[in-house]
């Protein structure tokens, strides 16, 4: 009996590859003495010559996945009446508004934008106390008005400095800041479209308009298989429509029920959104389908080699055949990333630049 005889027979099967990550084990076996295993991982057998080669490289894995998303000026909140009235004012839809600016006009006197996370919630008075109260207070301090300490009392030095903010506004000079004279927001707002018209009653709680941020995002929707992708602070590449790329980052991202059409079933959805860097590269787009490339992982200085390329061992794990001239022989590897068709494998007798087969 020769000595390739006298080797365990092992089956190696062919893998094939569903996803990026994924390996489906192939129907077909490969006898182990046509591919030459043995049990030690080095016998050699001449002949025997896979159909087709590939090499061994050392390089930098990552794997990527392109998105449709949404460019806009993200998520929109609804200004509404606080007491009932006419509307006698409404800026242009576009407009940006800032601190201290008027919203808009009821019975002709300005609602004011104000900074901070907190709504008003009621009116404020000389001795009111709150956080209410200092976040006002910070605002008008902001504003360039002094004469007050910015805490949560409402002292009778911030009646004085609120007189003298009214008496610029034009409004009565009460002292008193009265419920719905101000809205809050994170910072400036873009008044995105209107909810009443310029001469219509309003009743309290009405809708007057609608306003966004000023900062143009992409928002992403992806299924929760892909929440790898999702990592905040992650830099993300843009295509825009002129196939221009600029580079976002990932500021925020939230799980979303998708309600069914006609009470189907609801799904489950990862919202992600993405700050462009560049605003001026998108000053030109206020709504736009984009695409976004995700980076999930990136491997640096690896060993690679095509997927096609690997075998699944009857025992357990994956292998290669390395190609030596007119010899072959299979070592067992250990997998990593897969991407872009290739995977990062590591193993005892691999090197870059060595020939490996690949299965017909």
């Amino acid at each position: 009996m020769s000595s390739t005889q006298r080797r365990p027979r092992r089956v190696l099967v062919r893998v094939a590859v569903a996803t990026t990550a994924v390996l489906v084990v192939g129907a077909a076996t490969v006898a182990a003495t046509g591919l030459g295993w043995s049990g030690d991982g080095g016998g050699e057998t001449k002949g025997a010559m896979p159909p087709a080669t590939a090499t061994v490289t050392r390089q930098t894995l990552v794997d990527t996945q392109t998105e449709t998303g949404k460019l806009s000026y993200g998520a929109t909140a609804t200004a509404s009446a606080r007491a009932g009235g006419t509307v006698t004012r409404l800026p242009d839809a576009g407009t940006v508004v800032s601190r201290g600016e008027e919203l808009y006009r009821l019975d002709n006197k300005p609602v004011v934008l104000l900074y901070g996370p907190l709504p008003a919630y009621r009116a404020l008075t000389a001795n009111a106390e709150g956080e209410d109260v200092k976040q006002f207070e910070q605002n008008l301090a902001a504003l360039g008005y002094t004469g007050f300490t910015v805490d949560e009392k409402y002292s009778s030095s911030t009646v004085s400095a609120v007189k003298k903010w009214q008496e610029d506004l034009g409004l009565d000079e009460t002292g008193a800041v009265d419920l719905g004279r101000v809205v809050y927001a994170a910072d400036r707002v873009r008044i995105d479209a209107h909810s009443a018209s310029v001469g219509g009653a309003v009743q309290p709680g009405g809708a007057i308009l609608t306003y966004s941020g000023t900062t143009r995002v992409v928002t992403v929707d992806l299924a929760v298989a892909d929440q790898r992708l999702a990592k905040k602070d992650t830099t993300v590449q843009v295509t825009l429509p002129n196939s221009k790329p600029v580079t976002g980052r990932i500021t925020n991202t939230r799980t979303v029920i998708e309600l069914g059409d006609g009470g189907g079933d609801s799904e489950t959805k990862i919202e992600v959104t993405v700050t462009v860097e560049d605003q001026n590269a998108v000053k030109e787009l206020d709504q736009a389908s984009v695409k976004v490339g995700f980076t999930a992982e990136e491997r640096k200085d690896v060993l690679t080699v095509p997927v096609a390329a690997l075998l699944a061992l009857s025992e357990g794990g994956y292998g290669v055949q390395i190609v030596e001239g007119s010899s072959t022989r299979i070592i067992a590897v250990t997998t990593g990333l897969f991407a872009s068709g290739r995977v990062e494998v590591s193993g005892d007798g691999l090197a870059e630049g060595i020939t490996v087969g690949v299965p017909s």
